[in-house]
């Protein structure tokens, strides 16, 4: 199952990102094999709609949950209607490798 961390940069050190739809890079981790990739998030930076765009990658991405600290109701919508989970996390203090770590616990 893949499933994206949202993150600050582009390494396993990175910050975790409590912005979904502004995260600077979406870290997709592949719990069945164990692989790990970083995106950067090309619409963090947009005028508007920054979440439903983010929520439509996750989409083509054949992302099947995200872990983020909060996301919009429009992007939470996208997210419920093609079936992927939201995982809210407030640990604003954890690196992407501390909550992969968790993971495969």
């Amino acid at each position: 199952m893949k499933t994206v961390i949202t993150s600050t940069g582009d390494s396993l050190d990175a910050d975790f990102d409590l912005r979904f739809g502004r995260a600077g890079w979406f870290c997709l981790f592949d719990e069945e094999t164990g692989a790990i990739d970083f995106e950067e998030n090309e619409f963090k930076d947009v005028n508007g709609g920054a979440g439903t765009r983010a929520a439509e990658k996750m989409v083509e991405m054949g992302v099947k949950k995200v872990i983020s600290g909060d996301f919009g109701p429009k992007a939470k919508d996208l997210l419920d209607k093609f079936g992927i989970q939201m995982v809210v996390l407030q640990a604003d203090d954890q690196t992407i490798a501390d909550i992969v770590n968790r993971m495969r616990a």
